[in-house]
């Protein structure tokens, strides 16, 4: 069986943001973390832990900020994440950003991390523990050891900063939590959403014939790899670094062109973007404009116009030269998401996706088959951070009204001081990063809403 999953945002971020460096310079750092935090067997066994912070250094005594890293390489998120420097600057903050354990270069058991046996490690939890580690070296380090920390992040990164807040209170004075999900398994209640909010974005900035172009192709494609000609003309015309030969290619195949779409829908921002991939402004629009309804009844010729589309998040600057179906990032997290972040996402008539049900037997089966991960993690997360956030405290959601993720996170305010702000016509965490004269009215606001919560945990003291 193959495992068909799709991506929790590690995608984002402008080319303009990479100014923000220029006036807050950062160090790379690395700090010995232990293995596990929880197993007393294995707690001499360390690894180096990658974080970076800001060039006014770890000696102030003002608050910390602290940016939580995803699924993804730490400089990238550092690079990209401008307006945290810009809050830093107004607070008198020091600015550090953590790396995930597993991804970039903070590698447990170095090339071998990734094998079945070494995943172990990977968790929500011990994830959490390297931060505290870092953040009370950091205080012991400065002139304030009792420093106020806020946490930040996007995507999964801000479903780790709300956690964070829930599981350390203490030591967390509030967190903002950009496009973060925070409905895992039991909790999500319709499946459809995810992709039903991709669609209505196409068809917002693609228009309908595109949506229906897109429904067609999949059957052209699935009709396609029935002949190895078929095959051929699919590896060759798309760019695939891998010819496809199997049942399974064709599933992998399926799954990455969806992967292609989610994250077109993902960063469909109002200027260009370089985040993992170089993409233009509003690249759905430009995607869809590649499409032409006049091959309808020409298979290779759709299949070519849909290799030319697909090069506007494949390839835009015309460098790659073949396309992978998953990187190693992508599996450590596709590991992730059996073991603990379970979201249930489902396709129906009415999107632009082949029709899939889901269901919990079927997913476990899956990543037991490739994992080795059994039906006891369904609901880990529910277990461990709680169904909702009833008994915590200052967090600040933002989503945008167009992000899929949207469909996982706080959609209200919970409390007084669990507050959620959207974002209207906004894709992925778009305000988390640098201020630019084309940002709507309504990304001002949520940075205006970052300063207002933050001013009132701190002076609050957060607790």
């Amino acid at each position: 069986m193959l495992l068909r999953f799709y991506p929790l945002s590690v995608v984002c971020c402008t080319i303009n943001l990479v100014l923000s460096e220029r006036f807050y310079a950062l160090e790379t750092r690395y700090i010995d973390v232990p293995v596990t935090h929880f197993d007393w067997r294995y707690q001499t066994d360390t690894f180096k832990l990658r974080y970076m912070v800001g060039s006014r250094g770890i000696d102030d005594s003002g608050p910390i900020f602290a940016y939580i890293g995803g699924s993804g390489d730490i400089t990238v998120y550092s690079r990209n994440s401008g307006y945290v420097f810009e809050i830093a600057k107004a607070f008198k903050a020091s600015v550090v950003f953590i790396e995930h354990r597993y991804y970039g270069r903070s590698f447990p058991f170095e090339s071998d991390s990734l094998s079945k046996k070494n995943m172990r490690f990977l968790s929500t939890r011990e994830v959490l523990a390297d931060i505290v580690l870092v953040i009370n070296h950091l205080r012991k380090s400065s002139t304030g050891e009792q420093r106020q920390v806020v946490a930040f992040g996007g995507g999964y990164g801000g479903t780790l900063a709300a956690w964070l807040r829930v599981k350390y209170p203490f030591l967390i004075t509030g967190a903002i939590a950009s496009s973060a999900p925070m409905a895992f398994s039991t909790m999500v209640k319709s499946c459809d959403c995810f992709y039903e909010k991709i669609t209505e974005g196409f068809r917002r900035y693609g228009g309908e014939q595109c949506v229906r172009t897109i429904k067609l192709g999949w059957d052209v494609v699935i009709n396609l790899s029935k002949t190895k000609l078929g095959l051929d003309f699919l590896s060759t015309t798309w760019k695939l670094c891998r010819d496809l030969k199997s049942i399974k290619d064709i599933n992998l195949l399926l799954d990455w062109l969806t992967k292609v779409y989610v994250d077109l829908s993902v960063n469909n921002y109002h200027y260009p973007t370089d985040f993992f991939v170089p993409l233009p402004a509003y690249p759905v629009k430009l995607f869809c404009n590649k499409l032409t309804t006049s091959f309808a009844n020409d298979t290779k010729g759709l299949i070519e116009y849909f290799g030319e589309a697909l090069q506007i998040y494949t390839n835009y600057t015309r460098k790659v030269v073949c396309n992978e179906f998953e990187t190693a990032a992508e599996y450590a997290f596709k590991f992730q998401r059996c073991a603990e972040l379970v979201m249930p996402v489902c396709s129906v008539e009415s999107d632009m996706f082949i029709n899939r049900d889901w269901s919990y037997r079927t997913f476990s089966a899956e990543c037991g088959e490739r994992f080795g991960i059994g039906d006891a993690t369904r609901d880990r997360v529910v277990r461990e951070y709680g169904e909702n956030l009833e008994h915590s405290s200052n967090v600040l959601f933002v989503n945008g009204e167009m992000d899929p993720y949207s469909c996982y996170s706080f959609s209200s305010n919970a409390s007084a001081s669990i507050r959620s702000f959207e974002i209207l016509d906004g894709p992925h965490h778009v305000e988390m990063r640098s201020p630019d004269v084309s940002d709507n009215n309504y990304i001002v606001n949520a940075r205006n809403m970052y300063v207002e919560a933050v001013r009132s945990w701190l002076k609050g003291s957060g607790r």
